[in-house]
């Protein structure tokens, strides 16, 4: 069995979450079989063990009788790294949104700056990846994506002081390294480990 059927966790020949059938055979993309299973299920619109067994088998025909080319998008999934990331963001959020109310309650003027922030990660997907996770944080939001030079641009809404912004540059390069390290590949994750660019590279500007 293990001869005819082999998973991508076993080969690292193969792309990530598929399967290959025979030794020289097709190499199914098992996330496509899923989604293309649960269509057959909605089609139905029964739930049941018959439907997810037939939807399985006509998604595994589908994919066979039109391949399509294998796309590996760089995506891995390390669950240590995972969780360390969602506890981050989770604590961050919540210390972050304290000192952003905090703010609005007090009144007291506070100097906004556009800080552009050069990143160690090159592929499309974790510079998505960061930017997300740098947006879901209150105080900070990314307004533009460089990819060519690998640079992402944030809003900050607390740059009184120079101290400030180099804090708002370290916590971008640590949710970075947390997500690189939670997603990226082995090449990526090398990267990370690297120290972060020169601060001069990564100059804040005041906002309009």
């Amino acid at each position: 069995m293990s001869r005819f059927l082999r998973f991508s966790y076993r080969n690292a020949d193969l792309p990530p979450f598929s399967c290959k059938i025979g030794r020289r055979g097709r190499v199914l993309d098992l996330p496509l079989i899923a989604w293309l299973t649960l269509i057959w299920v909605l089609l139905w619109s029964t739930f049941n063990l018959a439907n997810i067994i037939t939807g399985v088998i006509v998604a595994a025909a589908v994919c066979l009788a039109f391949p399509l080319p294998p796309v590996d998008l760089g995506l891995r999934l390390h669950p240590w790294g995972i969780i360390r990331l969602a506890g981050y963001l989770l604590y961050d959020m919540y210390t972050s949104g304290v000192k952003v109310t905090r703010q609005i309650f007090t009144g007291l003027p506070h100097q906004a700056a556009v800080m552009g922030v050069p990143l160690r990660c090159r592929s499309d997907l974790m510079l998505a990846a960061v930017a997300v996770a740098v947006s879901n944080v209150p105080g900070g939001s990314v307004i533009e994506v460089r990819r060519a030079t690998a640079t992402v641009f944030v809003h900050v809404l607390d740059a009184d002081r120079p101290e400030e912004l180099e804090a708002a540059r370290r916590q971008v390069w640590r949710l970075e390294e947390l997500t690189v390290r939670a997603f990226g590949t082995p090449d990526e994750i090398a990267r990370v480990a690297e120290p972060p660019p020169p601060p001069q590279l990564a100059a804040g500007r005041p906002a309009p």
